[in-house]
């Protein structure tokens, strides 16, 4: 197959980068009934063209600490792909980052962004700063830092980032402080920005409500919904939480949450009170999940993850390759009757394996968490015409964009020969408009 002769040259130029490697394994894996519909495909070398990013930025981050220490850390913007629009992606500050995971992040942005019917291409970012246990001075003398140079590379109509792990609201703000200071214009540069000063509501939700919103719409396929539904989380990041709160008020309930250290299981759900609890926890003492069970009394698995809790639906919500085949094996063991992913690759390609074999309803994350960049690109849009919507208003467009998505996905699937397989959908929906949108713009 070409795909695979391809896929050697790719891993022999790209060493030691797996995640890399298994986003662009995946993606490839579902394009051979495209490519055989689409020759002027291969001809044009779209395919060798997609996984080399338009551009990839690294560079020295040098700050000092409250103890008038000077530290250095690694910066990164890797410009994946903008056939369909100014490049779109978040920043990532934790200590795992390095150009392999911004690739595979990057690469998997492409398609994601594309899914979301919005002009937006791929970008991904970030250093491998730790912003935990940090003062919120040390932060932004580092984001001040970061910002110097990467203003550089950015701009409304050129590159717009966002947050991602480790960049929240507080990042956000520093980072663009930063940029008005040095470029003298307030622009929208940045998305995820505070409501005060050009940030769009609903966008912190977004990604976790728009993972519940797909979630629903496969069991809609099945003439069920996520009410009365168990549902195991993990992570208690930004996407977990509003997971839960929307998996919440759409009736399920939530019984799992996670953090580096271990995972909280409550029986009796995380209702809208622990919801507060974990919020205040998380967002404002910066605290451990374990807090959590100490304050209601419910079990702690100290170093495990969350899927060995029965459970009808899981939301991996934390990180990339955190479900693993043996936790997709009990997940099923117990009968799980759907997937769908919050974080950004979460499952390994063994589990993802298991779950089509044995029926279960699966969102890969590049449809199921497309949510928070498609509501970053409502954000991009109301500024750039000077307007501002309800909370009700873009809680009601990411919801139509997600029944969209799912509904694109879905045709792309039975259209190609895999029905009710989202992975193969999903990849070759966001795909065929990236792919066409370069082959009309020519060889550059």
């Amino acid at each position: 197959m070409l795909t695979k002769e391809l896929m050697e040259r790719i891993v022999a130029k790209n060493p030691g980068e797996k995640e890399f490697h298994q986003a662009v394994h995946e993606v490839f894996e579902s394009l051979e009934p495209v490519l055989k519909q689409h020759p002027e495909y291969l001809k044009a070398k779209i395919l060798d063209r997609i996984v080399e990013p338009d551009r990839q930025v690294m560079f020295r981050v040098t700050w000092v600490d409250d103890k008038g220490e000077v530290q250095v850390n690694r910066g990164y913007r890797v410009q994946f792909n903008s056939a369909i629009g100014p490049y779109k992606g978040g920043l990532r500050f934790h200590p795992s980052v390095n150009l392999g995971i911004l690739k595979f992040l990057g690469f998997e942005q492409v398609f994601k962004n594309a899914l979301t019917g919005l002009p937006m291409g791929g970008a991904k970012g970030g250093a491998d700063f730790d912003p935990k246990g940090k003062s919120d001075a040390e932060v932004m003398r580092f984001c001040q830092s970061f910002m110097s140079e990467l203003y550089r590379h950015i701009g409304p109509n050129t590159d717009v980032p966002a947050g991602d792990i480790g960049v929240g609201a507080r990042e956000i703000g520093y980072l663009f402080g930063q940029y008005r200071r040095l470029n003298n214009r307030f622009e929208a540069v940045l998305t995820g920005k505070g409501i005060n000063w050009g940030g769009s509501l609903v966008r912190p939700e977004a990604t976790g409500y728009g993972c519940a919103y797909f979630c629903e719409e496969m069991l809609r396929t099945k003439k069920q919904d996520l009410k009365g539904k168990t549902v195991a989380i993990s992570g208690s990041g930004n996407v977990a939480q509003y997971a839960v709160q929307k998996v919440t008020q759409l009736g399920g309930k939530v019984v799992t949450m996670s953090d580096s250290d271990g995972t909280v299981y409550d029986p009796d759900g995380i209702d809208a009170k622990k919801w507060e609890f974990v919020m205040d926890l998380k967002n404002v003492r910066r605290g451990r999940i374990s807090e959590y069970a100490q304050r209601f009394g419910c079990e702690y698995w100290p170093g495990e993850r969350a899927w060995k809790a029965k459970c009808d639906i899981a939301m991996p919500c934390a990180t990339q390759n955190e479900l693993e085949k043996d936790d997709a094996k009990r997940l099923i063991d117990n009968g799980v009757i759907a997937v769908s992913e919050g974080a950004n690759m979460p499952c390994t390609p063994e589990a993802v394996e298991l779950f089509l074999a044995n029926g279960v309803l699966f969102a890969p994350g590049k449809a199921a968490n497309a949510g928070g960049v498609a509501t970053s690109g409502l954000e991009m849009y109301r500024n750039h015409i000077g307007i501002s919507w309800s909370a009700e208003e873009v809680d009601r467009q990411l919801h139509q964009i997600m029944v969209n998505i799912h509904r694109n996905v879905a045709d792309s699937a039975k259209k190609y020969g895999s029905p009710g397989n989202y992975v193969v959908g999903a990849n070759i929906t966001g795909f065929v408009k990236v792919a066409s949108s370069m082959l009309d713009q020519g060889v550059f």
